[in-house]
């Protein structure tokens, strides 16, 4: 049953993240075209790289499904949405308007801060683990050896 879902849900995301991509290369064509893309004007630089931070963060998401599809994760890791969810504070944080208020910017600073330690904490925890079973395999295979 997670298999099944778990390609339905690739599948739309894939169509989320062409469509996507077609809307950001013709808005970015068109731009060039009307000779109006000028990366140096605020709002221009936060369409275009908020468009492009959007396709990441759907295409992080979907590579997490394929993940499962695949059978390398039973489910979707929590370490893989924390991730997620740094990408689109991130993206949060290019689009921002220049008149955002200082407590605004605290609180997303606050929150980037929080997800960014609970990433290094759980990759900590996965490398801790790997190391203990690598460890484990090398001790069983020097009780084996003649």
């Amino acid at each position: 049953f997670e298999q099944v879902v778990a390609i339905v849900l690739s599948a739309v995301i894939a169509v989320i993240v062409v469509t996507s991509l077609v809307q950001l290369i013709r808005e970015v064509f068109m731009l060039l075209v009307l000779d109006a893309f000028n990366p140096l004007d605020h709002k221009m630089f936060q369409t275009v790289f908020g468009m492009i931070m959007t396709v990441l963060i759907a295409m992080e998401f979907k590579h997490s499904i394929v993940r499962v599809v695949m059978g390398q994760d039973s489910i979707v890791q929590v370490k893989t949405v924390v991730l997620i969810a740094l990408i689109a504070l991130s993206r949060k944080f290019v689009i921002l308007d220049p008149e955002t208020s200082p407590a605004k910017v605290a609180a997303l600073s606050g929150a980037a801060l929080a997800l960014g330690i609970v990433y290094w904490l759980m990759r900590e925890r996965d490398q801790r683990a790997l190391d203990a079973e690598r460890a484990a395999a090398a001790a069983q295979g020097d009780r084996h050896a003649p």
